[in-house]
């Protein structure tokens, strides 16, 4: 999708890369600089900045960087052109539609058109002769008719065409309807639709459209759950299910459970912040999304080994964001809808009260893999929850988990913490061994991180890195710059291409800035810009700091024209051929 050039720059100029970072990450000012913990890795110590006068981000440990509509692709998972549309209704400005692909525009509308126009078919099925068997269902599982309403709920019949049928004779082609997920195209070129014979669930995003459904059966036959495929309109990662009702709560916490079911007896039970992940373990996305509408997630999964496990992996995914998170274990069920209907919403509302940190819960999970009346089950159970505390920045957390822990598997408070000391050494030899193997290889340090951008001269590389510094500190001096070096000096294709690219941006009159470029360069192509303007060049020393740089580009760009033309002399290489086989001969 190509945007208007003057639209995104109104766009950035109305955008405080400070303001929309906050949002995400807790900043603290540091000179001319903000700085916070990275929302894009996993880190203790804040090596994420935001530089408020060159409207950028750049993060010191994972390599991340770019201006404001950067910082929204990989916070909230769009890509590009949604990115725009996302800050664009932020400041209150309308996305100009002669700036997008009117085709691409076409399939988008009629994908939504198409998945709203099924929902209602599947919600007549339900309640029409053919629903009965699916409406029981419902019946037994307790839903109430209200909820069967909120949700949307219906069913797809028994039938390999019914909703083609149907959806044809409301003027949609079967390649539309393909490519909003609802039929597939078989091996012979036929279609048929996707989901039959199950009570369908629609997924509905923040905005209110029907994106796609989950359609499950009601026997015991496989697939349980059959999901849309991704489509122009739904991308799983980025959503959650029953996001679009959660994000109206009053309540301090979300609740996050497995499935469809749980979700809606959570919400039919008076809990109206639950949500699902959409078939797939919690992603980076969708914590992000929850972390901009709550500062505390309860993690309900199912009480089976696979639900436990899931959960595991979730609160690590939870606390990147920020987010603090508890887990509800659920004693008697294997899940929340089950617990509500056997226990009463009350008793799950004191499940909730009673719900443990996230600490308490890894400690726990461990007890429960190993044989307390086994002397050297118990050392290796202290040993793991060593690891767990000696990870806590507070002292005060480490000491009363040191002494719960202690108290739990029958030592002395005094014993353990010996135990969280020799842990914490651990931890701190690795992260020293670390440093070290950095250290050791300067090398492969001065590489940029992203390995899929090498450079072959890191010597050129750097001054040309250089020249862009300059050049974005001061616009000025691209008439000198473009007198002595040109994009094709650079050693580096990727820095080459951001130089030519501001050339362009100076020859139409246009400010040079990473917004500018924001859409024009590749994601490793920008983290690239952005670590190259970390440093600053004094006013005073900029002019010396240019003929230095050109200097040295223009050195090394004259060795690699001599070694080409080297190269490619076949005296030359018969000589070498000549000393080659002597060597061989000897």
């Amino acid at each position: 999708m190509a945007i208007d050039e003057r639209f995104l720059d109104e766009l950035n100029a109305r955008c405080d890369i400070v303001d929309i970072v906050s949002r995400y990450v807790s900043l603290k000012k540091k000179g001319s600089n903000y700085f916070g913990l990275c929302p894009f890795h996993n880190e203790k110590t804040p090596s994420f900045s935001v530089a408020p006068d060159k409207q950028i981000f750049y993060c010191f440990g994972c390599g991340k960087g770019g201006g404001p509509i950067r910082f929204i692709m990989d916070a909230e998972g769009l890509d590009f052109p949604d990115a725009v549309r996302f800050l664009a209704k932020e400041y209150n400005m309308e996305v100009p539609e002669t700036g997008s692909s009117p085709q691409t525009r076409h399939v988008r509308e009629r994908a939504l058109e198409a998945l709203t126009e099924a929902a209602r078919f599947f919600y007549a099925q339900l309640h029409g002769p053919q629903g009965a068997q699916a409406l029981a269902y419902f019946q037994r599982r307790r839903l109430s008719k209200k909820t069967l309403n909120n949700f949307g709920l219906g069913y797809a019949p028994d039938s390999f065409h019914a909703l083609l049928d149907a959806m044809t004779q409301k003027g949609f082609t079967k390649e539309e309807l393909e490519a909003a997920g609802l039929i597939v195209r078989s091996d012979r070129g036929t279609y048929y639709d996707k989901f039959r014979n199950r009570v369908m669930f629609p997924i509905i995003d923040m905005r209110g459209d029907v994106i796609a459904f989950g359609g499950r059966v009601m026997d015991d036959s496989k697939p349980k759950y059959l999901n849309s495929p991704e489509t122009i309109v739904f991308n799983k990662r980025r959503n959650l299910f029953a996001m679009n009702r959660a994000k109206k709560t009053k309540s301090e916490y979300f609740l996050l459970a497995e499935g469809y079911m749980d979700v809606i007896a959570l919400h039919q039970a008076g809990f109206d912040s639950a949500v699902a992940s959409l078939g797939t373990s919690l992603t980076e996305e969708q914590a992000r999304l929850l972390s901009r509408h709550t500062k505390t997630v309860i993690v309900c999964y199912d009480a089976d080994t696979a639900g436990q496990s899931a959960a595991q992996r979730a609160i690590d995914i939870l606390k990147k964001t920020g987010i603090r998170v508890k887990i509800l274990k659920i004693p008697g069920a294997k899940d929340p809808d089950e617990f509500i209907k056997t226990k009463g919403a009350d008793a799950f509302r004191k499940l909730i009260e009673r719900s443990d940190n996230d600490v308490r819960y890894r400690i726990e999970a461990a007890k429960d893999k190993y044989d307390f009346t086994e002397d050297d089950q118990r050392i290796l159970f202290l040993r793991e929850a060593a690891g767990i505390i000696a990870l806590l920045d507070s002292e005060v957390e480490q000491d009363v988990y040191t002494t719960s822990t202690a108290k739990l598997a029958g030592v002395t408070p005094e014993a353990f913490r010996q135990e969280v000391k020799q842990a914490k050494i651990r931890l701190r030899s690795q992260a020293k061994r670390k440093m070290h193997r950095e250290v050791r290889a300067p090398a492969q340090a001065a590489q940029p991180r992203d390995r899929s951008i090498h450079f072959d001269n890191v010597r050129s590389a750097r001054a040309e890195e250089g020249i862009l510094s300059l050049l974005f500190a001061d616009t000025s001096l691209m008439e000198q710059m473009r007198r002595v070096v040109s994009p094709d000096d650079f050693s580096s294709p990727e820095l080459g291409k951001i130089y030519g690219l501001c050339s362009a941006l100076y020859n139409s009159g246009r400010t040079i800035s990473i917004p500018a470029l924001e859409g024009r360069l590749e994601p490793r192509e920008m983290d690239l810009l952005a670590s190259a303007l970390r440093v600053d060049i004094p006013i005073d020393r900029r002019q010396q700091a240019l003929e230095d740089y050109t200097q040295i580009i223009q050195e090394q760009k004259l060795m690699r024209t001599a070694q080409t033309d080297a190269e490619q002399d076949p005296l030359l290489q018969k000589a070498q051929m000549q000393r080659k086989n002597k060597g061989f001969a000897e």
